[in-house]
């Protein structure tokens, strides 16, 4: 199982991740609610 250092430095269990193929971004889906996405160059973003 993989974890993911969320905020406030809480370990949270890796859920989901997907991986678009269209784009190659790829999804984490983190605890119940936190969603990182990482792009093909890189960057990466939190969505609420």
């Amino acid at each position: 199982m993989f974890y993911v250092v969320g905020l406030l430095n809480l370990y949270l269990p890796i859920n989901i991740v997907r991986i678009n193929e269209r784009t190659g971004n790829i999804f984490f889906l983190a605890g119940e609610e936190n969603i990182i996405e990482i792009y093909a160059n890189g960057k990466w973003r939190y969505i609420e």
